[in-house]
């Protein structure tokens, strides 16, 4: 695949404060120098972010970017989930990144939506082909799921039900995400499926991030940034080496592009990217 077909983009999370806001428009202006096809942003569990998800989108499009809010569907009604989508319609908006999200603290009923594949099937009756749908893959599995093929026959219903393509969850283990691949491949899958990549800033919420999301830290890669303690410039440097290292090798075995979780951050995620020499 060449440079030219790839798929770059980078994910934002509502800034909460207007301090947050002015921060995330200078990341944004250094992250659009890479020329992403998109930026995208995402959604608090419950609608908790909507009306941030939808500001911080719209002042993207203003800006002259691509922009796809994230929209989860747990502990939502058909109604609710209808009226957002309408509003990001009306808005101009067609790239959205389905999810079925995290349950809402304290709510205890998953709502009208149970799985993302049946959020997908939705926005495909609502809208027919309207949307380009972006969905989640997880190449070491989703944490709730019951075996490796459950997950993957999750991920199978939510491309029939009408996903355009994929990004995963992020990993350092290229070779998860080449199985992974494989696997979906081999059932019949053929949309991208697009790494997700997590810059390493901070080890300590890197390692909280990744014990509740299912992402897998390696044992040497742990034992390594654990030796230098608070040495905070040793362990940006074997950061900064290990994503881009895995990278550069997803990139040359074929890897339809990057999906960076920047943590609305652009220092790493511009370090790595200029290594790579994209």
């Amino acid at each position: 695949m060449t440079e030219r077909n790839r798929t770059f983009s980078f994910e934002f999370f509502p800034p909460r404060t207007p301090e947050g806001v002015a921060k995330l428009r200078t990341t944004r202006q250094q992250l659009a120098q890479f020329n992403p096809e998109f930026f995208s942003v995402t959604f608090g569990a419950g609608g908790t972010t909507r009306d941030g998800t939808l500001s911080t989108v719209l002042e993207i499009r203003n800006e002259g970017y691509a922009a796809a809010p994230h929209l989860s569907c747990i502990g939502s009604t058909r109604d609710n989930i209808r009226a957002i989508l309408n509003e990001y319609r009306n808005h101009g908006i067609r790239h959205i990144v389905a999810l079925r999200g995290d349950m809402p603290s304290g709510m205890v009923e998953a709502g009208e939506f149970r799985y993302a594949n049946e959020l997908v099937s939705f926005i495909r009756e609502e809208h027919g082909d309207h949307f380009h749908i972006e969905v989640a893959a997880y190449p070491e599995f989703h944490p709730q799921a019951k075996s490796a093929e459950d997950d993957i026959n999750n991920f199978v219903r939510k491309v029939k039900a009408g996903a355009n393509s994929a990004m995963t969850q992020y990993f350092f283990n290229a070779d998860a995400y080449f199985r992974f691949v494989d696997e979906a491949q081999a059932r019949g899958v053929d949309i991208p499926i697009v790494p997700g990549i997590m810059p390493i800033a901070n080890f300590g919420q890197l390692c909280r991030f990744s014990d509740m999301c299912g992402a897998e830290v390696p044992r040497w890669l742990r034992l390594r940034m654990q030796a230098y303690m608070d040495d905070t410039a040793s362990i940006r440097a074997l950061g900064l080496d290990v994503v881009t290292e895995l990278c550069d090798r997803l990139l040359a075995n074929g890897a339809p592009g990057l999906h960076f979780y920047t943590l609305n951050q652009a220092g790493t995620v511009s370090t790595i990217w200029q290594r790579l020499g994209l």
